[in-house]
């Protein structure tokens, strides 16, 4: 018979096992998790997606506090105009290059390789990412809001400027800027968003994050964002310029509402692609006339995430090191 340290240990995996995704850089809203004065290196609390909530608790995920807790002063996501810029997609910070020094990081966001491979024709079922496979990945986004203060945001003035497709899938994830122009002093306030796209329920994903713009920015405010509209396969019912975040399946707030199949044959589902027009990459369209923004040049504020080169694990000498004397405490305890 199984012992209780044995299911104290399988239980605290299966945490993680059906946890869901976030966007890690030091810049994010809810890094250390909710508890105010502890720094929780295994926080998953921005994760948790967002589904038949009033509007009020799903923007900025406030249902459980994440937008009460701000980065570090001086902590930015820095989006270089015309730049990249990269984020850590995972479930877990545990599983990140921000805590534990980054040992338990792997390829994929939950700290593994699967280096015989992942993904098929079914349900992925060895993390909760929402797809068959790479290629039916649903993609990301993420959107600025030109205020300094996250009471000031509305989906009006929160544009989505880059879509990265075919994710989440790997950890590591680098979005493309376009000629954004330079934020307010303060900074701007910016959000990353995911709509699954079937395999679980039918939910999304939205968490804050304070960032800013460096390099030689550009001269062309943004306009103001309006709904994303479904137009596969028929370009002429897009929402052409500035787009906002997709917001649906909540009790209130949403913008988008979906009936029928797709050209597949799934129920529709919203996503950061090509079925509501949004290209890959930078979006361009989205400025008013050249002019409306002050063309400057904003210096690196060295607040990027330091994310080491390689994404292999720690060798398995190492490993064992540091994890040996909690194996041994466990084994010790299951004779009991």
């Amino acid at each position: 018979m199984p012992s209780k340290g044995h299911f104290m240990v399988v239980l605290s995996l299966s945490g993680f096992a059906m946890a869901h995704f976030a966007a890690w850089h030091k810049g994010m809203y809810c890094l250390n998790g909710t508890t105010p004065g502890y720094d929780d290196n295994d926080t998953n609390d921005i994760v948790n997606p967002l589904f038949n909530l009033t509007k009020d608790d799903w923007w900025f995920h406030h249902y459980n506090g994440c937008d009460d807790f701000p980065p570090d002063d001086g902590d930015f996501l820095e989006l270089p105009a015309n730049g990249n810029f990269t984020v850590e997609l995972a479930v877990n910070r545990a599983f990140t290059s921000l805590s534990y020094g980054g040992v338990r990081r792997g390829v994929f966001g939950d700290g593994q390789n699967y280096t015989d491979g992942l993904g098929g024709i079914d349900c992925i079922t060895e993390l909760n990412i929402h797809t068959q496979n790479e290629s039916m990945a649903a993609g990301t986004a993420f959107a600025i809001s030109y205020q300094s203060d996250l009471s000031a945001v509305t989906p009006e003035n929160l544009v989505v400027f880059t879509t990265l497709y075919h994710t989440p899938w790997r950890r590591l994830a680098t979005y493309s800027v376009p000629n954004l122009p330079a934020c307010p002093t303060a900074g701007c306030i910016c959000a990353w968003g995911w709509v699954p796209n079937g395999c679980g329920e039918p939910n999304m994903y939205m968490q804050g994050f304070r960032c800013k713009v460096v390099g030689q920015t550009g001269s062309a405010a943004l306009a103001p964002a309006s709904p994303p509209t479904w137009c596969e396969n028929t370009p002429e019912n897009c929402t052409t310029g500035a787009k906002q975040l997709i917001y649906w399946n909540q009790l209130d707030g949403n913008n988008i509402v979906v009936e029928g199949s797709d050209s597949r044959g799934f129920p529709k589902s919203p996503a950061y692609n090509s079925v509501l027009g949004f290209d890959e990459g930078p979006q361009t369209d989205i400025f008013t006339s050249d002019g409306t923004a002050s063309r400057t040049s904003v210096a690196p504020g060295g607040s990027a995430t330091d994310i080491p080169n390689g994404d292999s694990q720690l060798t398995w000498q190492l490993q064992w090191v540091l994890f040996a004397p909690w194996c041994l405490a466990y084994s010790f305890r299951s004779l009991f």
